[in-house]
């Protein structure tokens, strides 16, 4: 996941000065941590696209019902992708799983790291047991930790633990990414922006909007082929999602 973004002074055109600062705590931290999942990972990313034709009709179509239904709670595109991973890690136990010394850890639950903004930056607080988590329960979540980001009150315990992480560069207008995994788990997940690009669909050249996945994987837990299907299987979700309903 991304560090926050550090407050860096500003100086006037052609003036050639330099200020030193300390980092924070934080930022220090966040810098440790990048170093270590660089260093003592075998850390690679595979990538896919994904049409959101469907997600999105999907959305449209319920968005005011779904808020009114659920106290306000707004349908937005991060609780597919959840699902979506959620339902793909009961698939590929390695992609849920972790190092411990000489030992794998397959967790047989799925606590989702959720990339969201606040002024310190990008923080990553974490849906606990998001396998059995409704749409509205994610976005009712997300929508939680999103103010507790923005008034600075999320705690450590909300923040540390998860098993996987999905991160949305695409907010800020990213069309690709080579997100870093977040020790120990195994894998993240890089949503993108959606754009709108010609595709060759059964023979025709039509316009859909299109997002680009990247996964990045530790690879001594997982190979090559588990990495390309998980994000495959995310994809297939995603593009056909009545099957997250109807759990096939």
């Amino acid at each position: 996941p991304a560090a926050p973004a550090a407050s860096a002074p500003v100086f006037a055109a052609g003036e050639r000065v330099e200020k030193r600062v300390p980092m924070t705590r934080l930022r220090a931290k966040v810098a440790e941590r990048l170093v270590e999942a660089q260093s003592n990972m075998a850390m690679l990313t595979t990538f896919n696209e994904v049409d959101m034709t469907e997600v999105m009709a999907l959305r449209s179509k319920y968005k005011d019902l779904f808020e009114k239904s659920h106290n306000g709670v707004r349908l937005g595109f991060m609780s597919f992708f959840v699902k979506a991973a959620t339902e793909a890690l009961k698939r590929f136990p390695a992609v849920n799983a972790s190092i411990d010394g000489a030992d794998i850890v397959y967790h047989g639950y799925a606590d989702v790291g959720v990339a969201v903004s606040s002024d310190r930056g990008l923080v990553v607080p974490v849906l606990r047991n998001a396998e059995l988590m409704s749409l509205a329960e994610i976005e009712g979540g997300i929508a939680t930790f999103g103010k507790k980001a923005r008034d600075g009150k999320l705690s450590m315990d909300e923040m540390t633990g998860g098993t996987f992480t999905i991160t949305n560069g695409g907010t800020f207008g990213s069309m690709m990414s080579t997100p870093i995994v977040n020790p120990p788990q195994a894998a993240i997940l890089g949503m993108h922006n959606i754009l709108q690009r010609p595709m060759a669909i059964n023979g025709q050249v039509v316009i859909r909007p299109m997002m680009y996945l990247a996964l990045s994987y530790d690879h001594r837990l997982i190979d090559g082929k588990e990495a390309v299907t998980f994000l495959v299987t995310i994809k297939n979700l995603l593009e056909d999602p009545a099957r997250l309903l109807l759990d096939i």
